[in-house]
């Protein structure tokens, strides 16, 4: 039976129901002065990332979300309105709101464009962290477009040949549908991992594997405090990864008027003034080339082909962005999210100090 677990206990996993993690995450939003439709799309964005596996930009992350708005860097009550730039592009000012409500506003406006024009762009500005960028193409996809949605984020990896960061680790997310197959669902950082992966094994006090960062001195390292002590993260591919952490940056912050170029405010260390993030949010019906029947089938054609090509050593499937997470997902809804003992406690903590009920936690999985 699902209880309240203790604060100080060193053991783990613990689970919780998504329906109650969801709960939990909007009543502690709603004691910090959000309102309930932006609460739950904050909750419900945090718990899906948990979901899907992608637990670095989950539910956990929420007390440093609660401390920027309590120190007035997150505004809990933004009035958003894209404005229109032509008929199918407009841009929109975050006025420092939380990034899941930003983002989830862009896209909303960018689908009524799409559903009228065909396409429907949203440029975000002055806007904050938004989680796991596949929620927004997500929302696109589960209204019948493709979603494509870029963002840039504070520094963290260096351009290539260089050792000092100055670019972010900005994720890229497209979502496109199928018909009767898996659909194309891509949500990846051009970094080898995410900075949150970091903090996570510095936290837990787990070592990170050679690859993922560099030190102070630009020396690989498997210290997941030096890596965050004026180190770097590493981009995929080299130069290729490079490259796309800087068109991130060309399309989420020098195209908006948000901060660039090593400009954005770190979400987790920098306290003295918003961050400034910047989006671009895209949506677009996948039938405007070919009819809606023929582009499904045409999905579906590739989806099979790419599950039926024949394995390499040490495969037993080949299978299709984003079908890991929605296998994860489908087993966490069973069975309940697993939540490190420590980060149980961060968020009982949070809880306490606003007065609440803690999060209903299970030392086993549900089913």
């Amino acid at each position: 039976m699902a209880q309240a677990a203790n604060a100080d206990t060193p053991t783990g996993p613990f689970y919780v129901d998504a329906e109650a993690a969801e709960a939990f995450g909007r009543r502690l939003l709603v004691a910090h002065d959000l309102p309930k439709e932006d609460a739950a799309i904050v909750a419900r964005c945090l718990v899906k990332a948990d979901l899907r596996g992608v637990d670095t930009h989950g539910l956990q992350t929420l007390p440093h979300y609660l401390e920027r708005v309590r120190r007035g860097l997150i505004n809990p009550r933004p009035s958003l309105k894209v404005e229109r730039v032509t008929p199918m592009v407009g841009a929109l000012d975050g006025e420092n709101a939380f990034g899941f409500v930003v983002a989830t506003k862009g896209m909303a406006e960018a689908i009524e464009m799409a559903r009228e024009f065909g396409v429907g762009i949203v440029s975000a500005r002055r806007s904050t962290h938004f989680g796991a960028a596949c929620n927004y193409a997500l929302q696109a996809m589960d209204a019948g477009f493709i979603g494509i949605v870029f963002t840039n984020a504070s520094r963290a990896m260096p351009p290539w040949g260089g050792r000092e960061g100055l670019l972010g680790t900005s994720p890229i997310a497209v979502a496109a549908p199928a018909g009767h197959e898996t659909p194309f669902d891509l949500d990846m950082s051009p970094a080898v991992a995410a900075r949150g992966k970091i903090r996570r094994a510095a936290r837990r006090g787990q070592p990170i594997p050679l690859g993922y960062a560099l030190d102070a001195k630009g020396r690989q390292t498997t210290d997941p405090n030096a890596a965050l002590d004026g180190g770097t993260v590493q981009p995929i591919g080299g130069p290729k990864g490079s490259a796309l952490a800087m068109l991130m940056d060309v399309m989420g912050g020098v195209i908006s008027g948000a901060a660039f170029a090593g400009d954005v405010r770190n979400h987790f260390e920098d306290y003295d003034a918003p961050q400034n993030v910047g989006h671009f949010i895209m949506a677009m019906r996948p039938d405007l080339f070919v009819s809606r029947d023929e582009y499904m089938k045409r999905m579906d054609t590739l989806v099979k082909r790419v599950h039926l090509n024949p394995t390499a050593e040490g495969f037993d499937e080949v299978i299709m962005p984003g079908e890991r997470e929605r296998r994860l997902e489908a087993q966490h809804r069973r069975t309940g999210v697993p939540f490190h003992a420590k980060e149980v406690a961060a968020l009982q903590d949070a809880a306490a100090k606003a007065g609440l009920p803690p999060l209903p936690v299970s030392k086993a999985p549900l089913n």
